[in-house]
């Protein structure tokens, strides 16, 4: 009877510390999965409803144009094309869009940057897929950008832009472009 209480005894004990070694051993990991970097995502639902309204005011004022929404990486998240917008405009918006995410600023505030600081104009080059431009505006929400918004096929970059800055409105992003006078 003594050694089966002692036995038993030994068994907790042993069974007790080995969870308190298991306990300290995950104690680090969930430090470190703390310590990570929290990042928001651009919902597809709020990129597909900044197109369409991006959209919808650029055809109000008979532009027929591609609308583009990438994340904060520039990795496309969605893309429209109005009926009757030119091929090149897909690949344009989609550009200018890449190009604000990543370099969290407006296309034609870049466009402007380098024209005055010329040693900038190697920005261009980063890679095939700058597109320098007015058109494209980063998309910050809660004081982080989540991604880009690029526009391509109104007659002029100043127009592109407030048809992106429309996108950006419907879903409560802060404005990028100052309102048409």
């Amino acid at each position: 009877m003594q050694m089966k209480i002692l036995s038993s005894r030994k068994h907790r004990i042993v069974t007790a510390g080995m969870l308190c070694v298991l306990i300290s051993l995950a104690v680090p990991y969930v430090t470190l999965a703390d310590d990570l970097p929290k990042e928001s995502i651009l919902p597809l639902g709020l990129a597909t409803k900044a197109i369409q309204a991006a959209l919808d005011v650029c055809k109000k004022d008979g532009y027929r144009v591609s609308v583009s929404v990438v994340d904060r990486e520039g990795v496309l998240r969605a893309m429209g094309r109005a009926d009757g917008a030119g091929s090149h405009t897909v690949d344009s918006s989609r550009k200018k869009a890449y190009t604000a995410a990543s370099l969290r600023r407006t296309t034609s505030e870049l466009a402007d940057l380098i024209t005055k600081v010329p040693t900038l104009q190697a920005l261009r080059d980063i890679n095939g897929e700058v597109l320098i431009l007015g058109g494209g505006l980063p998309i910050e929400i809660g004081g982080e950008v989540v991604g880009g918004i690029g526009v391509g096929g109104a007659p002029g970059t100043h127009l592109d832009d407030a048809c992106a800055q429309g996108g950006l409105d419907a879903i409560g992003a802060v404005p990028k472009v100052s309102p048409a006078k």
